[in-house]
C-alpha cells in the first residue's frame, strides 16, 4: 500500500485486522474449557518470560515510570491474573438451578476492541488479551502512538503464544499504523462487538459514543485521608509506596493527602522522614505550571517522572533522595491546580479540622475529576471506614497503598487494569473488569407455574357479593340493544 497516503493505509490495515480477527473468533467460539485453559497457560508463560524486556521497552519508548515496577505489572497482569480467573466458568453451562428449573449458558461477546494507554501499555495489553481469550473472544488493539512499539510487541507475543497453543491465527491483532481514522474505524466497524477503553477521558468518551457496547474507565483523582486513629508511619509508608509505584502512572494512585489539624505536624514530619519534600508556595506554583497544559491536562513530559526530574523541570532544588513532592492547597478548582489528577510523583496536601470537614473535602476533590473511582482512608476505626464508604466512589481502600489496592494487588479486589467508575463516573460498570464482563448469558427457563389453572373465572348472573358485573346471555344482550334502538327512534335520532 506504499502508493496510498498514511491515513488510508492505516484505515485499510484496521479493516483487514478486524476481519481476520473476527473470523478467528468465530472458530475460537467452538473451543471447550480445556482447550481455552491450555491457550491461556501458554500466554501466561510467554508473558512471564518477556516481562523484563517488555518493561524495558515501555520505559525506553514512553519515558514513563520505572522498569522494576513495570516488570511487576506485567507479571501481575499474567501470572496473578491467571490464578484468579482460572476457576471462572465462562464456557457452556455455568449455572443449573434445579429448584427454579433455570439453566444459564455462557456465550462469547465476539470481537473486542482494546484501547491501550501510554502509561501502562504492555501490562494492559497482556491483561486484556488473557481475559478476552478466557471468554472466547478475539481482540484487536488500538495503541497509543507514543507507546506503539511496546504495545505492538506485547500483542504479537500474546497472539503467537495463543496460536502456538492451538488458537486460530490472528485471534489477537494490533494496529501498526495508528491514527485517529484507524481508531474511529475500529470503534465503528461491524466486526467489533464491544470496546474496552483504558486511556484518557476524551478517548473513553469517544468509545461510549461509537454506537455499541463499551466498558470504559474515568480519571481517579484519589483523595487519601489520614484519620486521627491511623498508624501514621504505616499510612505515610503506604502512600509513598503507592505514589512512587511506577512513578504514579496508575489511575488509582493517591492525588491528595488530607490530615486533621491534630495530626498535621506529626504527619508532615513523617513524610519528611520517609522522603517527602514540602514545597514552598512559590515552588508549588512553579511545579504546577510545569505539570499542566490547557484545561488541566498533564504535560506529557511530566507524566510518570521521578521527583528529581519534576523539580529540575520546574527549576527548584530539592534534597537528594526525595521520593515525592507535596504542595499545600487551601481549596479545590481553578485556583488550586494540584487539586486535579496528577499521574506523577506530586501530591496535594490539605489540613482539615475534623473528619466531617474531611468528608466535604473528599467529595469536592472527587467532583473535580474523580467521581466513581477510588478513595483511600487510613484509620483504626471501622465505623469511620464505613462513614467514608458513603462517598461517591466504588473502591474504598482502607489501610493500604491505593495504587496496588485499586488493581487488586494488595486487596481482595479482582486483579484488573480496567477499573470501572459506574454511572457516577460515566462508566457502564463499577467493577474491576474480568472475563465475566465479556460473556453473554443465555437462559433456558422451564415452566414452573401452570398459568392455565389460574385464569379468573366468569362471574354469575347476579354476583351480589362482589358487586361486579355478571355474565349475561346473547338473548339478554339483544334485548338491551333493541330497547336502545327503540328509544333512539322515538327521539328521532335514527
Amino acid at each position: 500500500m506504499e502508493n496510498f497516503d498514511y491515513d488510508l493505509q492505516s484505515v485499510q490495515e484496521t479493516r483487514n485486522i478486524a476481519r481476520q480477527a473476527k473470523q478467528a473468533q468465530c472458530e475460537l467460539a467452538k473451543f471447550n474449557a480445556e482447550q481455552i485453559d491450555k491457550i491461556i497457560q501458554n500466554m501466561v508463560k510467554v508473558a512471564e518470560e518477556n516481562a523484563i524486556s517488555l518493561a524495558k521497552m515501555a520505559v525506553e519508548e514512553t519515558g514513563f515510570g520505572k522498569v522494576e515496577d513495570k516488570i511487576f505489572k506485567n507479571r501481575f497482569a499474567s501470572t496473578e491474573l491467571y490464578e484468579f480467573i482460572k476457576p471462572m466458568q465462562t464456557i457452556g453451562v455455568i449455572k443449573d438451578d434445579k429448584v427454579n428449573k433455570l439453566i444459564e449458558i455462557a456465550e462469547p461477546v465476539g470481537l473486542l476492541m482494546g484501547i491501550i494507554p501510554s502509561t501502562n501499555p504492555t501490562s494492559t495489553t497482556i491483561y486484556k488479551s488473557i481475559i478476552a481469550i478466557k471468554s472466547r473472544n478475539g481482540i484487536v488493539f488500538s495503541p497509543h502512538p507514543s507507546a506503539l512499539k511496546c504495545t505492538l510487541q506485547a500483542a504479537r507475543l500474546m497472539n503467537d503464544a495463543a496460536v502456538a497453543a492451538g488458537a486460530p491465527a490472528n485471534i489477537i491483532g494490533c494496529i501498526s499504523k495508528p491514527s485517529m481514522g484507524a481508531t474511529n474505524e475500529l470503534m465503528k466497524c461491524n466486526e467489533v462487538a464491544l470496546i474496552i477503553a483504558t486511556g484518557g477521558s476524551a478517548m473513553v468518551k469517544a468509545a461510549y459514543s461509537a454506537g455499541k457496547p463499551a466498558l470504559g474507565v474515568g480519571p481517579g483523582n484519589v483523595p487519601a485521608y489520614i484519620e486521627r486513629t491511623a498508624d501514621i508511619p504505616k499510612a505515610v509508608r503506604n502512600i509513598i509506596a503507592s505514589k512512587t509505584f511506577d512513578n504514579g502512572t496508575i489511575c488509582a494512585s493517591e492525588q491528595s493527602v488530607i490530615v486533621e489539624e491534630c495530626l498535621r505536624d506529626q504527619v508532615m514530619e513523617e513524610f519528611k522522614r520517609q522522603g517527602g519534600y514540602f514545597m514552598t508556595p512559590e515552588e508549588t506554583s512553579k511545579v504546577a505550571k510545569n505539570l499542566f497544559t490547557r484545561n488541566h491536562a498533564m504535560n506529557a513530559k511530566m507524566v510518570g517522572r521521578s521527583a528529581a526530574v519534576i523539580a529540575e523541570g520546574a527549576g527548584i532544588t530539592i534534597p537528594a533522595g526525595t521520593k515525592v513532592l507535596l504542595g499545600e492547597q487551601h481549596g479545590v478548582g481553578e485556583e488550586y491546580p494540584l487539586s486535579y489528577e496528577k499521574l506523577t510523583t506530586v501530591l496535594a496536601f490539605y489540613t482539615v479540622k475534623d473528619w466531617e470537614e474531611a468528608c466535604e473535602l473528599c467529595i469536592k476533590l472527587l467532583n473535580n475529576g474523580g467521581v466513581g473511582h477510588s478513595l483511600s482512608i487510613h484509620t483504626q476505626n471501622p465505623e469511620m471506614a464505613l462513614k467514608f464508604a458513603e462517598k461517591p466512589v466504588f473502591r474504598i481502600l482502607v489501610n493500604t497503598a491505593s495504587s496496588q489496592g485499586g488493581v487488586g494487588a494488595s486487596t481482595g479486589l479482582s486483579p484488573s487494569f480496567t477499573l470501572g467508575c459506574g454511572t457516577w463516573g460515566g462508566s457502564a460498570t463499577s467493577d474491576n473488569v474480568t472475563p465475566m464482563h465479556l460473556i453473554n448469558i443465555k437462559r433456558v427457563a422451564y415452566g414452573i407455574k401452570d398459568v392455565t389453572e389460574n385464569q379468573t373465572p366468569a362471574y354469575s348472573a347476579c354476583d351480589t357479593q362482589s358487586g361486579m358485573p355478571s355474565a349475561i346471555s346473547d338473548d339478554q344482550i339483544m334485548s338491551v340493544v333493541n330497547e336502545v334502538i327503540s328509544m333512539l327512534k322515538k327521539r328521532g335520532d335514527n
